[in-house]
């Protein structure tokens, strides 16, 4: 039986990955997606990307949002996901712009936590996350895919680590990028990043119930693979139609 075939003869399955901010959640998610060809989708993109609209529309302001004037630019904002195949990934597009280098800045990251916030936000994307996922055979991580997206998802995995090796994380690929940052302002953003996350009103990031803990502090991307083949193998092998 060839591999595509395989893919196509298995109970198509929803896959979340919940975690902490730069915990490698997309990197994680899109090596799963690729292995079992399902859909990728990284919801930390898509809120990244209306704050990005909302700071280039003026309704971010020396990183206060106005929250009145962000929901009144939810209706003009389409975010769209487009697979490239020069990266071997999906980039994000807002309005038809390709945004996915423009959504990586620490301008962005120091204001996303306070836009996810937003009611109103969070309920316009949910609603675009669910209908991208009603087919199943997907992979999409964020913050409560588990516990508001997907509290159906056959799979679901709560990624940390510690917070040090997160900003380490963080800063690599911005200096990589060519960007000057302070690996301490990076870090100080990965902790206060954590605690807005974790104590907002609306869906604040927690460990669904029925989660498997990911701790990835000192794992590379093939430990992981391991890892999760150890914790989900024998379901992937019992999913056959």
């Amino acid at each position: 039986m060839t591999t595509q075939t395989t893919k196509n003869s298995r109970r198509r399955l929803t896959i979340a990955v919940d975690g902490f901010s730069s915990c490698g959640k997309s990197t994680f998610a899109k090596a799963l997606a690729a292995r079992f060809g399902y859909i990728f989708v990284d919801t930390g993109a898509m809120y990244r990307a209306v704050t990005l609209f909302a700071l280039e529309n003026g309704a971010i302001r020396s990183g206060i949002v106005d929250d009145e004037a962000l929901i009144a630019l939810l209706p003009k904002i389409d975010i769209a996901f487009r697979f490239n195949p020069k990266r071997g990934a999906s980039d994000i597009y807002v309005n038809g712009d390709l945004v996915e280098g423009k959504i990586r800045t620490i301008e962005v990251s120091n204001c996303v936590s306070s836009v996810s916030s937003i009611g109103e936000v969070r309920e316009k994307l949910v609603a675009m996350q669910q209908q991208m996922g009603r087919n199943k055979g997907i992979v999409m991580d964020g913050r409560d895919i588990g516990t508001v997206v997907f509290p159906d998802a056959e799979i679901k995995i709560f990624m940390t680590a510690d917070p040090a090796v997160r900003a380490q994380r963080r800063y690599d690929e911005l200096t990589a990028k060519g960007e000057q940052v302070s690996l301490s302002e990076i870090e100080e953003n990965v902790r206060s990043r954590d605690i807005a996350d974790q104590n907002r009103a609306i869906s604040p990031l927690r460990k669904a119930d029925d989660a498997v803990v990911l701790d990835n502090s000192y794992m590379s991307i093939d430990d992981q693979m391991v890892w999760f083949d150890e914790k989900f193998g024998n379901l992937f092998a019992n999913s056959q139609l």
